[in-house]
This record gives structure tokens, sequence and C-alpha cells, in this order.
């Protein structure tokens, strides 16, 4: 990374999934997802549910004071069902997206014997109510519409665990679309960033992370390392643009 007095130097993890989740573990409340990142030294976070955002601001209650900063986030299943993660500044983009999610989010009640329930909560993990539509499920948008509406609202997206063969963006539809600006792709934590790049070539000009897509605890990673002039969607872009991220196994520094 090239040396700047005006930045500093950010562990992060962008994709946490809480209890709002159907397939999170009921350790992801809260105050435990954020000991935990304190206990690793992470200090940037993105809370990403799927389809939904409902606990994001009680993540971001329990972090303050803390040192940590939390991005809103929600991890959207498109309908050519591929994952993707947007990421906010502020509730009050989130909220927008989430509203748009609504009116595309097919009207079915969960299952929670076969899904698992999802759970809001506050920000000391005391259960508040269910969140009784169906979560794990494709929203009504096309990976372009979806792009175009968190780009118009100052969000990043990022097509999520691209070398997944479930809900992979190179898996289901065989290629990285040119005519979507994607900036950034994510990498899940089974693979390493060489053998992603020989494995899918097409990866190869983008800047990646490599997430957790932490649903227990140990699954919070924090492989990503970013020298930010501020830790905001605005200072993540500047880094991509300025080739100042990089992954790291801080198992072994």
């Amino acid at each position: 990374m090239t040396a700047n007095n005006s930045l500093k130097s950010y562990r992060a993890e962008f994709h946490i999934h809480t209890v709002l989740s159907p397939c999170a573990e009921i350790e992801m409340i809260p105050p435990l997802i954020v000991a935990s990142a304190l206990n690793k030294g992470i200090e940037l976070i993105a809370i990403t549910d799927h389809n939904c955002s409902s606990n994001v601001e009680a993540v971001i209650k329990a972090a303050s004071d803390t040192g940590i900063n939390v991005l809103p986030g929600i991890e959207v299943q498109t309908r050519e069902e591929v994952h993707t993660l947007c990421l906010f500044d502020t509730l009050d983009q989130i909220q927008a997206l989430q509203r748009d999610i609504d009116r595309k989010l097919p009207d079915l009640q969960n299952q929670p014997d076969h899904f698992g329930s999802q759970l809001v909560v506050d920000q000391s993990g005391e259960f508040l109510k269910y969140e009784d539509r169906l979560l794990l499920t494709s929203v009504d948008f096309s990976l372009n519409e979806l792009f175009d509406l968190t780009d118009d609202l100052g969000g990043l997206f990022i097509p999520a665990h691209v070398d997944r063969d479930v809900f992979g963006l190179i898996k289901n539809l065989g290629f990285i679309p040119q005519d979507i600006a994607i900036q950034i792709l994510e990498i899940s934590k089974n693979i390493t960033v060489p053998n992603a790049n020989l494995k899918y070539p097409q990866i190869k000009d983008y800047s990646l992370i490599q997430s957790g897509d932490a649903h227990r605890l140990d699954e919070i990673m924090g492989f990503n390392r970013l020298s930010l002039e501020s830790p905001t969607i605005a200072g993540i872009k500047q880094a991509i643009n300025q080739k100042l991220l990089e992954i790291v196994d801080f198992s072994i520094i």
C-alpha cells in the first residue's frame, strides 16, 4: 500500500448476519457481534442480513463508543438468484432501499421449523418480534436494477461469494456483466486469492474482498485491510480506485 499520512489502516469484515437471517446461529446478536469484532481487532464491519435490514440499527447502537464503525448493509438475492451485498453510510439510505425491496419481496410466510426463526432484536440482543416474511428467497430485481438502486442511493454494490456454486455470480450467469459498473467482488473464505484468480480468470481485473459470510461468531474473519481517509462508502471507493485494499491472513502476522 502507498504511504499517506492522511490515511488510517482498518481491518474490515463486510459480510455479517444477525439472528434476523434464519440461517444464522442464535449467538449472532448485536453485543456478541461487536465483542467478537473487538476481540479480533476489527474496526469496520457491515451488517448484511438476507433481504432485510431491521437489525442494523441495533448493531450500530451496540457498537457506539467502542471504536467499531458499522456500515448499514443488506444481502439481496436477485431475480437471477445471485447474492449481492449493498452497503451504505446511513440508516436513511438502507431504509430507502428496504422500501423498494419490500415491494418486490414475494408475499410468502417464513416456515421457522424448516428455515429457522427470523428475529428482530434490540441493541442488547433482547427479542422484539419475529419477521414473518420469508427472507430466503429472490427479490424481483435484476442485477442491473439492484445496482442502479444502490448506486443512486450512494451505496456500494458487491456481488457476494462469486466463487460459490450456490448463489454465486459466475456459476449462475457464467460471466461478470460488463454493462454494470461493478468495482469490487467478494470471494468466500473457502478459497485463496491466487486460487480464485486461477480458477476464475475473469475476476483478475477487479478489486477483491474476502469475507467470512458470518453466520456464527467464529466466522467473523476480518480478512480485509484498507487504508482509508474515512470509514465511509466514499472512503472505501477511494481505496478501491487507489488500490489501497488487500486481503491478509491475520493469523500469520
